[in-house]
């Protein structure tokens, strides 16, 4: 078949694929009126669409001269050898800390290939593996055609640069991988720039590179110097690097200051309005979102990936008596999370600080529940939020057998027990939380005339009414308030009967 004659095959697939396009358009029935008039609740289905979507852009394809060269391919993702050192623990342990580690990097969008595991007092402190494992690892990663290897730990600069002169390909450690994942799935302006800092800090001190790259030194007139009186060695191209990230990291940590101070400003309205927070934490894909969604109709992004939920999410909830209450979503914790993104987050985790009640999520159908709950006990005392009143709340309980639930039911007394997905148990949790949330503390009995309306709705909204009449001169409040309402209901005592 001649070029010319290819081109017109090419030619003829596309007027086919045109010409069906317009006849889809033409028969498409017109939308309903008013159907973007609506509330959206489906507001976290778009990110979740945007993140899945391989999206084809018209234009950019390649003129072929043969039909023959055309192929269907698939979108390559990267291949990735895992390793891990057994120090403690049993080997289930270890065993379920690599398959978390599996977990994050098919999030982190790799295929997982192999995995190998080391029994050692404590890892090697050249290779992380010794060198026979490195010897061992890398006929691995030659035989699967790997171009990735990831540990599972955090690796000292030494360590990465001998593993990769080892190796021969590029070694990522547990703590690089989580700040991947971190920095694909921040959206809003604070959470990127809580990672980039996250980032920078764990960089800093693994600046590398290849041959003299980053050891040549500058002076004098090279690359723009200024002449006389600053000519000399220079600085070296690394020495550069890090000025250049420490400057970054002073920049950002100046930025997150600033936004933190707008949240500040709120949670400061919130306590003036006497409104009671709730936050809702726990591990990593514990089912924290979906949780939050069948509490307040909130429609944020629910997905079965690690770290999908970065940026925390307020939403206004109430209990079953009519008291209005907030509700927050946080982001997910996980074993050994890198302090640099504890350090960056620390804004953002200050909502679990501040807040009157923690809903502690914990995945019931997981393999170790309760190391899943020590684990973010760890990092809840890092932001020193461990005097926060905690209830836990065991979810995905259709996904658990009756003989894990008897036994966690015996490990954690007082827990509730829901499914997000199912609803079950839900409206118990509401209970439970209504009844742990603080309550008012000053007992009024006043008369609120009828032009004052506002205070018989605020005192619906954020106190107790014990008892309610409606008489001539208004209505009678009996009921419990906090300070800064009781004040504002001084003037309106009720007149003692009799008097």
């Amino acid at each position: 078949m001649t070029t010319a004659q290819n081109r017109s095959v090419l030619d003829e697939a596309e007027a086919r694929v045109d010409k069906a396009a317009r006849a889809r358009a033409a028969g498409a029935r017109p939308a309903p009126a008013g159907q973007w008039d609506a509330p959206d609740d489906t507001t976290g289905s778009y990110v979740r669409e945007e993140r899945g979507a391989l999206r084809r852009v018209a234009g950019l394809s390649t003129e072929l001269t043969d039909v023959t060269e055309v192929e269907y391919r698939q979108l390559r993702l990267e291949r990735v050898v895992l390793v891990g050192v057994w120090t403690e623990g049993t080997a289930a342990d270890a065993e379920r800390s690599l398959a978390e580690l599996a977990a994050l990097a098919e999030t982190a969008g790799s295929q997982v290939l192999d995995a190998l595991m080391q029994r050692r007092d404590k890892p090697d402190p050249a290779t992380y593996v010794g060198s026979g494992k490195a010897a061992e690892l890398r006929d691995v990663v030659a035989a699967t055609g790997a171009d990735t290897v990831i540990c599972d730990g955090e690796l000292a600069p030494g360590q990465l640069n001998q593993l990769e002169k080892i190796l021969k390909v590029k070694v990522v450690d547990r703590t690089a991988l989580i700040l991947d994942i971190f920095a694909q799935h921040a959206t809003s302006r604070e959470g990127k720039a809580q990672v980039e800092l996250a980032q920078m800090q764990y960089m800093l001190p693994r600046l590398r590179g290849w041959g003299e790259s980053l050891s040549r030194q500058a002076g004098g007139r090279v690359a723009g110097g200024g002449g006389i009186g600053t000519r000399g060695p220079g600085e070296t191209k690394i020495e550069t690097d890090r000025r250049r990230i420490r400057s970054r990291v002073s920049k950002l940590r100046k930025e997150i200051a600033g936004m933190a101070t707008a949240r500040t400003t709120q949670r400061n309205s919130r306590d003036r309005n006497a409104t009671p927070s709730v936050a809702i934490a726990g591990y990593t894909n514990a089912g924290k979102s979906s949780l939050l969604n069948q509490l307040t109709d909130a429609g944020v992004l629910v997905q079965d990936a690690l770290f999908a939920t970065l940026d925390p999410t307020v939403r206004r909830a109430q209990t079953p008596e009519g008291r209005e209450f907030t509700m927050t979503d946080t982001v997910g914790f996980v074993r050994h999370l890198p302090h640099q993104l504890v350090d960056a987050f620390r804004s953002t985790l200050e909502e679990v600080a501040a807040a009157d009640l923690l809903l502690h999520v914990v995945d019931g159908s997981d393999p170790d529940p309760l190391g899943q709950i020590d684990a973010v006990r760890v990092v809840l005392q890092e932001i020193d939020a461990r005097s926060v009143p905690e209830l836990i709340v065991v979810n995905k309980i259709d996904a658990m057998s009756e003989d894990d639930v008897l036994a966690l039911r015996q490990a954690l007394p007082g827990a509730a027990w829901v499914s997000a997905r199912t609803g079950e148990g839900i409206e118990a949790l509401r209970d439970v939380v209504a009844q742990r949330l603080p309550h008012p503390h000053i007992d009024v009995d006043v008369l609120v005339p009828y032009d004052r309306g506002d205070l018989v709705s605020r005192v619906h909204q954020d106190g107790e009414v014990i008892e309610e009449r409606h008489e001539a001169e208004g209505t009678r409040l009996t009921a419990r308030v906090d300070a800064g309402l009781a004040a504002q209901l001084g003037d309106f005592a009720a007149p003692v009967a009799g008097v």
